[in-house]
């Protein structure tokens, strides 16, 4: 596993304000920032903040995160940009009074797929997106914890595609989070 340093990356849409503070990377972001394409609510939303560097074929990155949330769509995790058209953000969202974890899957028009997580609000979050053949695999874990299976995601190996760790503030001003580590690995070597 190798550390990615935050200055390797480049903005999607840069933040509010995005410090180092020892290690850590803390990421204000705009209120209004989100990323959704058209499914059911009819807007394009194309303004994350996401600080993405080349994502190859056959390869991983993993994203470590504390998951302090606590407005409706609040989020943060891994994006993985091809285009504005075509990306994947996968990682945990404040939606509905409780911290859920998921994968926003979009080719044209966005999908959504969640699913609750309380406990994991206010801790130590670990994101993998693995690159490996014809799919991206979503992996995640609170603090020390087993990585699991979030989603298996169709992705051509040919697509010319950047990763990172990405930051989203729908509803409101003010959220900031703490991004701990950022970093590039081999491909998980197995789906189970």
């Amino acid at each position: 596993m190798t550390d990615i340093a935050w200055t390797d990356g480049v903005w999607t849409h840069a933040p509010v304000s995005a410090v180092e503070d020892g290690t850590d990377l803390l990421v204000t972001a705009a209120e209004g920032s989100d990323a959704w394409r058209l499914t059911s609510y009819g807007f394009i939303h194309d303004n994350e903040h996401a600080l993405v560097a080349p994502c190859e074929p056959e390869s991983a990155v993993e994203v470590e995160f504390t998951a302090a949330f606590s407005q409706q769509f609040d989020q943060a995790g891994i994006f993985v940009r091809v285009s504005a058209e075509h990306w994947v953000k996968a990682g945990v969202e404040f939606a509905d009074g409780r911290l859920q974890l998921g994968a926003v899957v979009t080719d044209g028009r966005s999908d959504w797929s969640l699913a609750p997580v309380p406990g994991w609000l206010g801790q130590r979050i670990r994101i993998r997106v693995s690159r490996s053949g014809d799919a991206l695999t979503i992996r995640a874990a609170v603090e020390d914890g087993e990585l699991q299976l979030v989603r298996v995601v169709p992705f051509a190996p040919g697509l010319e595609a950047s990763a990172g760790p990405f930051v989203c503030a729908p509803t409101r001003a003010g959220l900031t989070v703490r991004f701990h580590s950022w970093r590039g690995t081999a491909p998980d070597a197995q789906l189970h």
